[in-house]
């Protein structure tokens, strides 16, 4: 993949870049239930209040129905397309199974249209093929990752992410997550060989703010550039420091460094070694 940059006709053209797209396939025609419409709430619950804040209007989306299990074991499938999808990061592909079904994936990097893919417990080593952990060799980089065996992939899906497997042993694989957290998976979870694709999304720059619009995201105001009355880190002549001990929310709760993990449902005897602070 690459990124593609156009001439500086006007101050947001000159920062901004777009994803080259013309690795995709074109014109291509949606299978009939694969398709499915973005109701957006604006970040706003169930009672019309806003518990995400800065979110709301953006372009109408469409987004694709994507096979996360890819629970079709020992059926050959063709790659028949390369395709965007604007509800997320990563591009995705097309598989038209030899019994006559389609569905989406999440689209490998390097993958071609027109290979054949398999989902088996043990397979080719080769990208796009999905199988058991424990059959994977040690050092590969593998996506789509199952946490529970059978429930579908829930690791390493964003756009150029993978984990690598560091070790398997003991009914359980070690697995070196994209953030740097290295944490133990059921061997008999399944996982997708190779890189998510889209490689270079990370460096696409989005330019002006009219584009952040498009995506959805209101504007989101420091707090510093509040009243006092406002939020804690208000008040002041000038730009000056919030002058607190540690950054704080409107409401005065911590703003960084806060745990989010359930501890009813926590993980924690899995995680071998956290990730980089």
């Amino acid at each position: 993949m690459a990124i593609k940059i156009y001439k500086p006709t006007s101050p947001g053209r000159r920062i901004h870049s777009v994803t080259d797209y013309s690795v995709l396939s074109k014109r291509v025609a949606t299978p009939r239930g694969l398709l499915k419409s973005y109701k957006t709430t604006a970040g706003r619950n169930n009672q019309g209040k806003i518990t995400v804040r800065h979110r709301g209007g953006g372009h109408r989306l469409k987004s694709r129905s994507v096979d996360f299990k890819r629970d079709k074991m020992n059926i050959p499938a063709k790659v028949q397309t390369m395709e965007y999808d604007p509800g997320r990061s990563a591009f995705i592909s097309l598989l038209a199974y030899k019994d006559g079904e389609k569905r989406y994936i999440l689209a490998p990097d390097g993958i071609k249209v027109g290979e054949i893919l398999m989902t088996s417990e043990r397979a080719d080593i080769k990208p796009g093929n999905r199988m058991m952990l424990k059959n994977i060799p040690v050092g590969s980089n593998i996506h789509n990752v199952e946490l529970i065996a059978g429930r579908g992939g829930i690791l390493a899906r964003a756009a150029g992410t993978y984990a690598i497997i560091q070790s398997s042993e003991g009914g359980f694989v070690s697995l070196k997550m994209p953030s740097g957290e290295i944490r133990r998976v059921a061997s008999n979870a399944y996982a997708t060989i190779g890189q998510v694709s889209n490689t270079d999304w990370m460096y696409v720059r989005i330019g002006k703010a009219g584009r952040v619009r498009h995506m959805g995201r209101r504007p989101q105001v420091r707090g510093k550039a509040m009243n006092p009355v406002d939020h804690p880190h208000g008040g002041g002549e000038g730009h000056n420091p919030i002058g607190l001990k540690y950054p704080k929310t409107p409401w005065g709760k911590h703003a960084l460094g806060v745990r989010t993990r359930n501890p009813k449902k926590s993980s924690g005897k899995f995680i071998l070694k956290r990730r980089a602070k």
